[in-house]
C-alpha cells in the first residue's frame, strides 16, 4: 500500500509459482494515506486480507476511513469505504462476518463492523472501545483463531490490551497488561490461539509469546527471546502455525523460530537469523502467501519486495526481489493470497 498523501493506492503483483513476477497493477483506495518516508505509520496489519482471501481491507490514514476490495480473478474490485469511527486509523482484523479497525490518533480506540452480504462495511452499534489512555501509539490488532479475544499492542506504553469480544460484537472492558519485554510493537495470534509479540528491545531486539488465560490476562510462555537483529517491529506467522519470522527493520534481517507444543519458541538457526535483505533495506511489513510457501518483505527505504521461498525446515532462501518502487516514499502495508 502506497499511504500516499493524494491518493492511497494499492499496488497488486502476480507471481508464478517459482516467485517470479509476471504482472502488476494499481488500483484506487478512494482515501487518503499520511505520506512520509519510512514507517509512517509505525503498525502492522494496515492492508489485511479476510481469512477466506475474498476481500482486501486498506487503513486510509490521512482520509479516517477504511476501504474494502472484493478479490475476482486476481483482480481487486473496489466495494465499500467507511469513516473508521476515530481518528488516524492505521490497523484491520477480521474475523468471520467481523472487522474491527484501530484508531492511532486521539483518544486511541478500537471500532467494529460487520460485513454485509457485497462486502459493505457497516458499523456495529456500541461497539468503539478506548485503549488505555490517550496518544499511547496502538500499533497492532489481532483476533484470536476462535472469535473470542482481541489484542491491542500500545508501543509507546508498552502494554498489551485484551478486550472480549461478546455474541453481538460488542468489545468486552480492557485489560491492560505490561509486555514481559521491553519495547512491545506487534502482537500476532498463531493458529494454536498463542498470542506473539514482536519485541524492539533496548539493544538487540526479542520475542515473546504468551498464552491468554479465560480473564483475558496474559502468561508469557516465551519470554523475550532474541532475534539477534535490531528494531524487531513486525512478525508473521505461516499458515500452519509451524513457524514465526521477525522482521529486524534496523539490521535488515529476518529471524525464524519454530512455535512447539504450548507456544514456546525455538530459533530456527544458532543465530536466529533466516535471511538477510539489502543494507539499509529498513524491512517494514512483512507477510507469507496463503500456502504457506513464500515469505514477503516490504524493504521501504530501497523500494523493493524481497521474495524468499519457506523451506521446509523453516528457514528462507531468496528467489526475487522486486523492484519498482519509489525509495523512502511512505509505503506501509502488505498482505499476500
Amino acid at each position: 500500500m502506497s499511504n500516499n498523501a493524494d491518493k492511497n493506492q494499492v499496488t497488486e503483483f502476480v507471481q508464478n509459482s517459482d516467485g517470479t513476477v509476471v504482472a502488476e497493477e494499481t488500483f484506487d483506495t478512494h482515501g487518503r494515506g499520511t505520506g512520509g518516508v519510512n514507517d509512517p505509520l509505525e503498525s502492522q496489519g494496515s492492508l489485511t486480507l479476510s481469512a477466506d482471501h475474498s476481500l482486501l481491507f486498506a487503513a486510509n490514514a490521512g482520509s479516517g476511513d477504511i476501504s474494502v476490495f472484493r478479490i475476482i480473478g486476481g483482480q481487486l474490485i473496489f466495494v465499500d469505504k467507511a469513516p473508521s469511527g476515530g481518528s488516524n486509523p492505521v490497523a484491520i482484523a477480521q474475523s468471520q462476518n467481523r472487522v474491527y479497525v484501530l484508531n492511532q490518533g486521539g483518544a486511541g480506540s478500537v471500532v467494529g463492523f460487520q460485513i454485509g452480504f457485497g462486502g459493505q462495511l457497516l458499523p456495529i452499534p456500541n461497539s468503539t472501545a478506548f485503549l488505555s489512555a490517550n496518544a499511547v501509539g496502538g500499533s497492532s490488532i489481532s483476533i484470536s483463531p476462535n472469535g473470542q479475544t482481541l489484542a491491542v499492542v500500545e508501543r509507546l506504553t508498552n502494554n498489551i490490551d485484551t478486550f472480549q469480544i461478546n455474541p453481538n460484537g460488542t468489545l468486552g472492558p480492557i485489560v491492560v497488561q505490561p509486555s514481559a519485554g521491553v519495547g512491545a510493537f506487534s502482537g500476532r495470534f498463531a493458529p494454536d490461539g498463542k498470542l506473539i509479540v514482536s519485541e524492539t528491545g533496548s539493544t538487540l531486539s526479542a520475542i515473546s509469546s504468551y498464552r491468554v488465560n479465560s480473564s483475558g490476562t496474559l502468561a508469557a510462555v516465551t519470554q523475550s527471546l532474541t532475534t539477534n537483529g535490531t528494531a524487531n517491529c513486525w512478525n508473521v506467522i505461516t499458515p500452519n502455525g509451524a513457524f514465526v519470522y521477525a522482521s529486524n527493520a534496523g539490521s535488515s534481517t529476518i529471524s525464524g523460530f519454530s512455535i512447539g507444543q504450548g507456544g514456546a519458541l525455538t530459533a530456527l538457526t544458532s543465530s536466529s537469523v533466516v535471511a538477510s535483505n539489502p543494507e539499509n533495506a529498513t524491512n517494514l511489513d512483512i507477510t507469507t502467501s496463503g500456502d504457506g510457501k513464500f515469505f514477503y518483505s516490504l524493504n521501504a527505504m530501497v523500494g523493493t519486495v524481497g521474495v524468499f521461498a519457506i523451506q521446509p525446515n523453516g528457514t528462507l532462501k531468496e528467489v526475487n526481489e522486486i523492484s519498482g518502487f519509489t525509495a523512502a516514499s511512505g509505503f506501509n502495508g502488505i498482505a499476500a493470497l
